[in-house]
C-alpha cells in the first residue's frame, strides 16, 4: 500500500519495492569462469558490484539497474551497492536484476538504492546476503515523474564536482607519496642537505669520514626463544662482522662508506612471542600493526604483558631503538620506526626486530635507509615467501648494506628529514580527511535527494499518486506496467523539461 509520509512533499508517496520495481531475477544465469573461457566475445559480464568478465552472448539488452544480492557493501555507506548497466550483457546470480516501472526513472532506482540503509534487510555474517524477500519489503519514495529528471540531472551535476574533487585529491596524494620517497632517496644519496666534507672545505676544518666510526664491537642478541619462567641474559658474539664488498656499489659522496648492518648494531633481538592481553594492565608491547607503511609508529589497540612477565627487562625498549617489521605481505615486510621513549616502559612482539647502534650510526638514519628505495629494493632481492606472508630474518637484516655518512651529517639528514616529513604527513592527513568528507557529501548529496530538498517542487507536476495508480492500472490489466512506455523516456536527462500533460494507462509521456 502505497502512503503518504509527513516528512516528504506533499506531492510525493512511499511505494511497496515490488509496487514501483520490475524484478527480473528469474532471467539471470551465472555462468563459472572456466565455461566463459570458452565462450570469448565482447558482452559484458556483471556480479554484484560491477563487471567481472565477457562472454559470448547476452541475456538481456535494455537499461536495467543491478543491485547486489551478496557480497555487495551494503554496510558502508561511501560504497555504491546498485549501479546502471546499457545495452546487450549477462548477469550472474550476485546482483538482484531491477528496472522501473513506467514513469519510475531508473538513475532515480539506482540513486535511492545508493543510499538506502541496508542494516535491517540484510543477513549473514562473514558474507552479507540481500535475499528476494527481504528486498522487496524496502520502501522506496516516489517522486513525480519530471521531478525525478530534475533530481537525477542535479544528482549528477554535484557529483560530478565532487568525483572531479576526488580525483584532483587522489593526484595530490599520489605526487605526496612520491614526494616522500624522492627525499628518503636525496637523503641516503647525500643530497638533501650540504654534506660534512663541503661544510669542513667551507669552514676550513677537518672532520671524520663515517669508516672511522666502523670499529668492530662485540653484537648482544637475545634468543628468539627462551624457556619459561628463565631469565636470558644476553650473549655476546665477537666475531668481527664483514665489511661489504663495495666494487660494484654506487661511488658515495665524499667522507661517505658503505656498511653493513652488523658493523652499526650493538644488538639485534628478535621480541616477546608470549601470549598478550587486550586489559590495559602491565607493559604494552608494539605489534607489526602499530608501525605505518610510511614508517611512523602508531600507539593504537595496543596489547599488554604481565609487568614481571620474566623476558624483562631484557625486551624493555629504549629511546632510539629501531623496529624492523620483519613478518607481512611482501608490500608491508620492512617497514621501519624509531621507538622514542612513549609508552615507558614498552616492549615489542616477535615479528618485530630491534636494533640498537653503536656511536657510529643513528637509528633514526638507518630506519630512512630502511624505508627508502635502496631498502626496499634490497627487501624485495632477499625476502623468503611463505603462505602469503613474506619474511626477513635476522641473519639477513644484519647483511644489509647501507650508505653510511659521517655522524654530524646523519644527524643534519636526519632532521631535515623529519622535517619535510612532517609537513608531508599534515598534508596527507588533510587530504585524507576531505576524501573522507567527500564520501559524506555525497551521501548528503542522496540523503537530501530522496527527502525531496535536493531540487524545487513545481506544483504543475503530476502528483505521484497519479502515477502509482497508472502503474497500478496497467498492472492490473495487462500483467505488466511497462507496456506503451518508451524504453528511455522516464530516464533521459536534459532534453526539455516536461509539460504536465494528461496520459492514458501504460502510454508514455510525450517530450518536448
Amino acid at each position: 500500500m502505497t502512503q503518504v509520509v509527513a516528512n516528504l512533499p506533499h506531492n510525493w508517496m512511499l511505494a511497496p519495492f515490488g509496487e514501483v520495481v520490475d524484478i527480473l531475477d528469474s532471467q539471470r544465469r551465472p555462468i563459472n569462469s572456466e565455461e566463459r573461457e570458452k565462450r570469448p566475445g565482447n558482452v559484458p559480464y556483471f556480479g554484484a558490484t560491477g563487471q567481472v568478465g565477457w562472454i559470448d552472448n547476452y541475456l538481456f539488452d535494455e537499461e536495467l539497474v543491478l543491485l547486489g544480492e551478496d557480497g555487495a557493501p551494503f554496510l558502508d555507506p561511501a560504497k555504491p551497492k546498485a549501479y546502471l548497466i546499457k545495452g546487450k550483457s549477462w548477469v550472474n546470480n550476485h546482483a538482484h536484476v531491477l528496472k522501473g516501472k513506467c514513469g519510475i526513472s531508473n538513475r532515480f532506482l539506482m540513486n535511492q538504492l545508493n543510499q538506502v540503509d541496508y542494516r535491517r534487510f540484510v543477513s549473514g555474517t562473514t558474507r552479507l546476503k540481500l535475499p528476494q524477500a527481504p528486498m522487496k519489503q524496502i520502501p522506496l519514495v516516489v517522486a513525480p515523474e519530471p521531478e525525478q529528471l530534475r533530481i537525477v540531472a542535479e544528482i549528477e551535476k554535484q557529483i560530478t564536482r565532487l568525483e572531479a574533487g576526488v580525483v584532483a585529491l587522489k593526484r595530490v596524494q599520489a605526487n605526496l607519496k612520491r614526494y616522500r620517497a624522492a627525499v628518503l632517496k636525496a637523503a641516503v644519496e647525500g643530497r638533501l642537505v650540504p654534506t660534512e666534507a663541503e661544510l669542513a672545505r667551507r669552514e676550513g676544518r677537518s672532520f671524520e669520514p663515517a669508516s672511522e666510526f666502523l670499529v668492530a664491537q662485540p653484537l648482544l642478541a637475545v634468543p628468539k626463544k627462551a624457556q619459561a619462567g628463565v631469565p636470558v641474559p644476553p650473549k655476546a658474539k665477537h666475531k668481527e662482522p664483514i665489511a661489504p664488498d663495495a666494487t660494484n656499489l654506487p661511488k658515495l659522496p665524499e667522507g661517505w662508506a658503505w656498511a653493513t648492518v652488523a658493523q652499526v648494531a650493538a644488538a639485534v633481538q628478535y621480541g616477546s612471542s608470549a601470549k598478550t592481553q587486550e586489559a590495559h594492565v602491565g607493559v604494552p608491547v608494539l605489534r607489526m600493526g602499530n608501525i605505518t607503511s610510511e614508517g611512523n609508529l602508531v600507539l593504537d589497540e595496543l596489547k599488554y604483558l604481565p609487568a614481571d612477565h620474566f623476558e624483562f627487562p631484557e625486551l624493555l625498549l629504549e629511546n632510539g631503538d629501531l623496529l624492523f617489521n620483519r613478518t607481512n605481505s611482501p608490500e608491508l615486510v620492512g617497514k621501519s620506526t624509531v621507538y622514542r621513549g612513549h609508552p615507558s616502559p614498552c616492549s615489542f612482539a616477535s615479528y618485530l626486530i630491534r636494533v640498537r647502534t653503536t656511536a657510529a650510526c643513528d637509528t633514526g638514519f638507518l630506519g630512512y635507509c630502511l624505508n627508502s628505495l635502496i631498502g626496499r629494493t634490497w627487501i624485495k632481492s632477499v625476502v623468503s615467501q611463505q603462505v602469503g606472508q613474506a619474511n626477513v630474518n635476522g641473519s639477513k637484516l644484519q647483511a644489509f648494506v647501507l650508505p653510511l655518512a659521517p655522524v654530524s651529517e646523519q644527524l643534519r639528514i636526519t632532521a631535515e628529514v623529519d622535517r619535510r616529513l612532517s609537513v608531508i604527513d599534515e598534508l596527507e592527513m588533510q587530504v585524507e580527511a576531505n576524501l573522507k568528507r567527500a564520501e559524506r557529501l555525497r551521501q548528503a548529496i542522496l540523503k537530501r535527494a530522496f527527502e525531496g530538498k535536493l531540487v524545487p517542487q513545481d506544483p504543475n507536476d503530476e502528483p505521484a499518486g497519479m502515477l502509482l495508480e497508472r502503474i497500478r492500472n496497467a498492472g492490473a490489466a495487462g500483467g505488466t506496467a511497462t507496456p506503451g512506455c518508451a524504453p528511455t523516456a522516464s530516464d533521459s536527462v536534459g532534453r526539455g523539461r516536461r509539460k504536465n500533460q494528461k496520459t492514458q494507462p501504460g502510454v508514455a509521456v510525450s517530450q518536448k
